[in-house]
Formats: structure tokens, C-alpha cells, sequence
């Protein structure tokens, strides 16, 4: 069963308690009386915490007690329950069918993706109030996809790569759903100077004279070619009949061809139960609004369908450009999701204009649009990935906070959308309301909330808690006044001339021992010097500057605060110097919004968590972060962590972001690709981290002075090598030899310095035995006195020494 947000309801009224507790607790301090309310309506207006007595003796005597206090201040001092004026805001469910889990089918035309469906609001001034509402994308709902394409010369190539794109691209979408419609149409630009060619010879061919491609078909603006159809061989026939066609200037007409396309709702063909997909393929720069100034066209687009029975743009020479909010505005009108498929060099044009055009993406167009059935498809996922709200018609005096739920079950203040969904996922949106003022009696007002794209709504009617049940019992020249006042709520209001509690004093009697009753105080002036004293009752003076009232004309509407001349910052009302800020709004002049919106950054987080959120504006706290939302930070610890996590998805499409939607919302920055990484620059944060491969990624981060963060990496992580085999086994059996061969080198040595030494000693011995023979007259020789003799003495010395016998 839906109901009305209570947790948030009981935090309010923990907040509402508090506040009175410390009103109470300030002396002197009570906003409700300090008012000096003439009347209930007008003590319902001071403060969503005030209420009315309409008790008749209530406060009989002359006081200085007030009938509009706080309601337990009223019941203290004697006003019966029952005569206490003090409505309160709340809401009441009016439709309320259940959420549907599936989009096709025979309960197509039911399909519930928002609920509930109305409700209504009965809202007393600066009395919130809540609700809450849950939407679930449903799997399976049929799709409409119109594909608008750039026919200038420039897209020949393009052309030749779609002309069978209708059967697969089918194909492809097919598996999202099962309900699938395709339509046709392209453009050019106005044909009309300085955008196209005017000369004669130019009428039935713009490229008569150009040599590369001398034959194309004369300018045109926008024609529509096929209306949606599940017949997806017409689309085929329809795209292979095509010739391109040429303009002057850069810039194309592709502005005026998608407001035809969403405002021309049955030429088109676009069904009610169905999302709404405009893809729009080009390869340069749209024309904006007040170009066609250029051309002599002064007259501003109408937003309205022109196409003539040749489903031409009857228009494009008559009136200028569309603006960008009024594109915004037809699309949202008739629940269009824009693509824009656009080539890479034009894609951060046409990403700053999505946050213009509200349900609109972008993705990267190849030169010859080989991959236009994956960007559909891609386009396609990322569109049913979020979900965001949109407050039509909504009045000026309510203020409206949201607070976002998404699939993690977290509460995000200030947020009214959620991202990364998957399909039938239900995501709910806390919605807090509350009037500024009253209306006219009578009015009634209500807005719409819709998911941005959906046909599906919530219609809310609002009722003003404004008046008194008491009023209903007004008298005229009552007896209770004198029978010169009308009796209300329990007060007489007096006929001109007649003052008094109950009209009985006429104007200009004044009783001097009685001037007492007209001062705050002893010695202050007389009705604080901005009064007169009449009937012991001040009579304030009327000034340029606005109010001024009060028991003792002691307050006014005009002396508080002011921020830029605007007193309380157009945020709040003034009551007796003081600013009492609207919802959404604090301050001693009200200029510092609650809102936290603009603070969070492309994470979800609020200031990246580097930071607080102060007036509407992040205050970074973490040391070296800046940015609107402190998302930049080269020298916080987590700087490394963050950057990694885009250079994976952005360059290898892996990691935690990989898929594409939350990699291209989350990764903006610049990112540089090189062979070698210069790592000489002190301005540059350097990071290292290992791959899932045990390769090592190596990348540097650093921030330009226009403030765009720039990350340099290598083109590929760093890999260490795997040895060959076979160079392993002849470095080691080469190894071995080599070591053998010197160890056979050293052993050789060895053993030749020892043979020397060996060798020495036995010379030497030699030497010393020859000296030795020759010196020892033992062994001298004999002289023989015949030859025979000597002979026999030789042979007989060397028998002795081993000789041969």
C-alpha cells in the first residue's frame, strides 16, 4: 500500500518539535505573535507552526496576548480545542495501479511504469509535505526508431554502408524487444545563400563543376521518406534510393530536420505506447537559432509541423532556426529520446549540448558508419539504464525537493535520478512540497511529474489550506461589535472610523492616562515614534518602504537583511527584522541554498568526498583537490586508484567500469596515449599498477591550467618476455662446455707450471752433478799410453754409471 513517506514525515516532525522547543526556549522570541496577525488567514501565513483562536472571550481583558500563538500556548491560556484554526498539509491518493513487469503483449496499451498515477495535495503555507514515487523500466517494451540521416556530400560513404542496415540492425533490436518500428528521413540545409548554392546552375545539380562527385541531387531541407513500420525491407528500399546532395557552408540543417521529426507525431507515425528513439547520424555541426539571420530569415520558429504533401519541410526558407530550448522542449513534449551519432572529432560539441537537451545521449560515429548498429544498440542499453525525473507545469509558488532511492538502497538528497539500472529494476523518489503563498480563493493548481522519455506520469492536484473553517460563521454589523464591525474567527473588524476590541472607540479619542498601553516599555516612545496612540491602541503609520505593525508598531516587512539590494535574497519573507527563509533556502538573508545537486559529482558522491557542500557550492577540505565538485586531486593518495580505473575501461575496456555507459559518464578527462612516458616532469603525478596479465601499466596525471584533467599513458602495459626453450637448453650446454674448456685450461696450466718447475730442478741437478764429475779428482780420466787402453778405461766409467755394457 503506497503512503505518504513516513520516515520522512516523522524526520519532519522531529524538526518541527525541535524548532518550537527552541522558540520557546529564547526569550521574548515567539514568531507567531510577533506577526500581530489582524485576522486567522493572516496568522496562518506567518509560520506553519502558528495557530488561531476563534473563542469569543478569548482574551477578554486588554492584553498584550495575541490569538494567533502556538497552538499549546493557546490552549495554556484557555482556547478550547475545538475553536483552534490549525490546518495542517497532507496528501491523498487519487490512482494507484500497480507496476507492470512487462511491456508487449495483449496487456500492452496497461503497461504501468510509474506509480502511483495521481494524487492530490492539500498544502497550508511553509507546511511541507511528502510522497513517494517508484518507477520500474519494463523488459520487453516496444520501440519506435526514426533514423535521421545527413544526405551532404560528405556522407556518401555512409550511405553506401547503410543501405542494408534496416534488416540487421532489426535483427539486433530484436533482442531487446519484441516490438520493433523503423522510419526514414534526411536532410541537407536551407537552400537558400550563404548556406547553399543559389546560382542558376546550381538549381538541379549543387555539384555541377565539382569533379570529385559532379552529379548529386538539388538541396532540400528535411523530407521524410518512410514512416515507422515493422516492414524492414522498405527501410532498405527507401535508404537505396537515396542520393546525397551538397551544401556551401560547414554546418548542416539537422536542427530544423528533428523538430519536424518530433512534432510531425502522425506523419511520422510515432506510437503512444512505445519508446521514442531519434537517432540522428551526421559528420559536422548543426546550424543554431539566429543563424539564419545570415539569410535574411528574422522570423523565429514557430515549433510547429510543416510538412506539404510531399512530406517536404515547407518551412526551411521561411523561418530561422530552432533554439535549443525549444528543441529541448518538443522532444520532451513527445517523449523522444535524441542520439546523436556523431564522428569523433564533433563529439565534444554535441556531448555540451546534452546538457542543454534534456534525454539526450551521444556516441562516436565511425567515418563510414560501420558501427551504427552497435551505437544503437549502445545508445539503446545506456537510455534504459536511467531514470529521471521532470516537473511539468509546475506553479511558481511551490517549492518542490527530491531525494533519489536508486538500486543500492541508499538515499541521495537533492538527486531526481538514477543511473546504471537494469531493465525492471524499481527505483523510488522521496518528493517534498510545500506553498510559499496563497492564491486567490478558489484556485486550484496541480503539475505533472514524468520520467524524462516515458509516456507514463503522475498527475498531482494541489488544494491551498488558506482559509478558516471560522470564516464560514462571518457576521456583518454584528451586535458583538457594536453592531459597527463584522464578527470573524472570534475578532471584530471595525467599521472605518471605529476602533477597539469591539468597535467601541471611534477615531481620534485618545485617553492620556491610558498612553501607557501604547509604549513596549517605560520611557520607549509612544508606539515606538511609528504610530499614533488611539483607544489604547497604536495606529501605525503607512510607509513607502511596506508594512509596519505590530502591538507597538515596533515591527516591519522592509528592514531585514539583504544580499544584492534584495532583501532576504528573494528567498524568504521578512517579519519584524527578521528573514524567514522559504524551504531550500538558510541564512540571515536566505542566499544560501540547502540544494545539493550541483555538488555531487559524476560518482554520486557529494563533492567526490573531498569536500562539503556549502551554500549550493562544494568547499574542498582533502589538501590539493579543487573543482566544481573536488573532483580533481593529482596529489590526494586515492589520485592513482581513481585514474586507473578510467585508463582500463577507456583503453582496454576492462575493470570495474568496463561497461560503456558508466565509463564514458564517469571518465571526461583527456587521455593521452604514447610509446614512452616521460617521467621528468614535476607537475605530473606518476602512477604505476600491475594488470591482470602481471604486466605493468604505467600512466601520469596532471591538471592544465584551464583546469581539464590530462592522463598520459603508455599504448600497452610493459610485459616481461618468456624465454625461447631451445635458447634456455643451448645456453646451458654452452654453459657447461664453456666451463669445462677453462677448467681443462686451468687444470693444463697446472700442470705445465708444475713440469717446468720439475724440469728446472732436474737442469739443475744435471748442472750441479757434471760440475761435480769434473771438479772430483775420483772421477778424472787416466791418460792411457795406448788408444786400446783409453777405450776400455771409457767403457769401464760408464758400466759404473749405468751405462750399457
Amino acid at each position: 500500500m503506497w503512503k505518504p513517506c513516513p520516515f520522512t514525515r516523522q524526520a519532519a516532525l522531529i524538526v518541527y518539535i525541535v524548532l518550537e522547543i527552541f522558540i520557546h526556549s529564547v526569550k521574548g522570541l515567539n514568531v507567531c505573535t510577533s506577526g500581530s496577525a489582524t485576522s486567522c488567514e493572516e496568522c496562518l501565513l506567518i509560520h506553519p507552526s502558528c495557530a488561531w483562536c476563534a473563542q469569543e472571550d478569548f482574551g477578554q481583558a486588554r492584553t498584550l496576548n495575541s490569538r494567533c500563538d502556538f497552538s499549546q500556548n493557546l490552549q495554556k491560556r484557555g482556547c478550547d480545542d475545538p475553536f483552534i484554526e490549525n490546518p495542517r498539509s497532507g496528501s491523498s491518493l487519487l490512482r494507484s495501479k500497480p507496476l507492470s513487469s512487462k511491456g508487449s503483449g495483449v496487456t500492452q496499451y496497461d503497461v504501468i511504469q510509474i506509480y502511483p498515477q495521481k494524487i492530490s495535495l492539500s498544502l497550508r503555507p511553509g507546511d511541507q509535505t511528502s510522497f513517494e514515487v517508484q518507477v520500474r523500466p519494463v523488459e520487453d517494451y516496444p520501440v519506435d526508431l526514426y533514423y535521421l540521416m545527413d544526405l551532404s556530400l560528405s556522407m556518401k560513404d555512409d550511405l553506401d554502408t547503410i543501405r542494408n542496415l534496416g534488416t540487421k540492425l532489426a535483427e539486433e533490436m530484436r533482442k531487446l524487444t519484441s516490438n520493433f518500428r523503423l522510419g526514414f528521413g534526411s536532410f541537407v540545409d536551407k537552400n537558400i545563400s550563404p548556406f547553399s548554392y543559389t546560382a542558376p546552375k546550381y538549381q538541379d545539380n549543387p555539384c555541377n563543376g565539382y569533379k570529385l562527385f559532379p552529379n548529386c541531387v538539388p538541396t532540400f531541407g528535411f523530407r521524410h521518406l518512410l514512416s515507422l513500420t515493422d516492414k524492414v525491407d522498405r527501410f532498405n528500399e527507401e535508404v537505396q534510393k537515396q542520393l546525397v546532395s551538397r551544401n556551401r557552408d560547414a554546418p548542416e540543417g539537422g536542427f530544423d530536420a528533428i523538430l519536424q521529426a518530433a512534432v510531425c507525431k502522425e506523419k511520422i507515425g510515432w506510437r503512444k505506447e512505445a519508446y521514442h528513439l531519434l537517432v540522428f547520424a551526421t559528420d559536422d555541426v548543426p546550424h543554431l537559432a539566429l543563424d539564419g539571420k545570415l539569410g535574411g530569415l528574422v522570423h523565429p520558429h514557430d515549433g510547429q509541423c510543416h510538412l506539404n504533401d510531399k512530406n517536404e519541410y515547407s518551412a526551411a526558407n521561411m523561418m530561422d532556426y530552432p533554439s535549443l530550448a525549444l528543441l529541448g522542449e518538443k522532444l520532451a513534449e513527445n517523449n523522444i529520446f535524441l542520439i546523436f551519432a556523431v564522428t569523433k572529432r564533433h563529439y565534444v560539441l554535441y556531448k555540451n549540448l546534452t546538457a542543454l537537451i534534456p534525454g539526450t545521449t551521444v556516441e562516436i560515429l565511425d567515418q563510414d558508419s560501420k558501427n551504427i548498429i552497435q551505437l544503437i544498440v549502445n545508445a539503446y542499453n545506456n537510455i534504459r539504464s536511467k531514470v529521471e525525473l521532470s516537473v511539468w507545469d509546475h506553479p511558481e509558488d511551490l517549492n518542490l525537493a527530491f531525494t533519489a532511492t536508486c538500486q543500492d538502497g541508499q538515499p541521495l538528497t537533492g538527486l531526481r535520478k538514477c543511473a546504471d539500472l537494469k531493465i525492471g529494476d524499481t527505483v523510488s523518489f522521496n518528493i517534498t512540497v510545500d506553498a510559499r503563498g496563497c492564491p486567490p480563493k478558489g484556485t486550484r493548481k496541480g503539475f505533472i511529474i514524468r520520467p524524462v522519455g516515458f509516456k507514463d506520469r503522475l498527475e498531482v492536484s494541489v488544494d491551498y489550506r488558506c482559509d478558516c473553517s471560522c470564516t464560514y460563521y462571518t457576521k456583518s454589523n454584528s451586535s458583538r461589535c457594536n453592531s459597527a464591525g463584522t464578527y470573524s474567527c472570534g475578532m471584530c473588524h471595525c467599521e472605518p472610523g471605529y476602533l477597539g476590541a469591539r468597535c467601541e472607540c471611534e477615531e481620534g479619542e485618545v485617553d492620556h492616562q491610558h498612553l501607557s498601553a501604547c509604549r513596549e516599555a517605560e520611557g520607549k516612545q509612544v508606539c515606538s515614534g511609528r504610530g499614533e496612540c488611539s483607544c489604547n491602541q497604536c495606529l501605525c503609520y503607512e510607509s513607502e518602504f511596506g508594512k509596519i505593525y505590530g502591538t507597538f508598531c515596533e515591527c516591519d516587512d522592509f528592514s531585514c537583511a539583504r544580499h544584492k539590494g534584495i532583501l532576504c535574497s528573494g528567498h524568504g519573507e521578512c517579519h519584524c527584522g527578521e528573514c524567514k527563509c522559504h524551504a531550500g533556502y538558510i541564512g540571515d538573508n536566505c542566499n544560501c541554498s540547502t540544494e545539493t545537486a550541483s555538488c555531487a559529482s559524476d560518482d554520486g558522491k557529494i563533492c567526490s568526498g573531498r569536500g562539503s557542500c556549502v551554500c549550493g557550492r562544494c568547499q574542498c577540505t582533502e589538501p590539493g583537490a579543487f573543482g566544481d565538485t573536488c573532483e580533481k586531486c593529482p596529489t590526494c593518495p586515492d589520485a592513482c586508484g581513481t585514474k586507473r580505473e578510467c585508463i582500463e575501461c577507456r583503453l582496454f575496456n576492462t575493470g570495474r567500469l568496463a561497461d560503456n555507459q558508466t565509463c564514458q559518464r564517469m571518465c571526461k578527462d583527456e587521455i593521452i596515449t604514447v610509446e614512452t612516458l616521460k617521467t621528468d616532469d614535476s607537475n605530473t603525478v606518476q602512477c604505476v599498477y600491475k594488470t591482470e596479465n602481471d604486466c605493468v601499466m604505467k600512466f601520469t596525471y596532471s591538471e592544465h591550467a584551464n583546469g581539464q584533467s590530462v592522463l598520459t599513458a603508455l599504448k600497452e602495459p610493459e610485459c616481461a618476455v618468456a624465454p625461447n626453450a631451445m635458447t634456455v637448453l643451448l645456453a646451458v650446454v654452452g654453459s657447461i662446455l664453456l666451463m669445462g674448456i677453462v677448467l681443462l685450461a686451468i687444470w693444463k696450466l697446472v700442470i705445465t707450471i708444475h713440469d717446468r718447475r720439475e724440469f728446472a730442478r732436474f737442469q739443475s741437478a744435471r748442472s750441479r752433478a757434471r760440475y761435480e764429475m769434473a771438479s772430483n779428482p775420483v772421477y778424472k780420466q787416466s791418460i792411457p799410453s795406448h788408444p786400446m787402453e783409453t777405450d776400455f778405461h771409457m767403457h769401464s766409467i760408464k758400466s759404473c754409471n749405468g751405462g750399457v755394457h
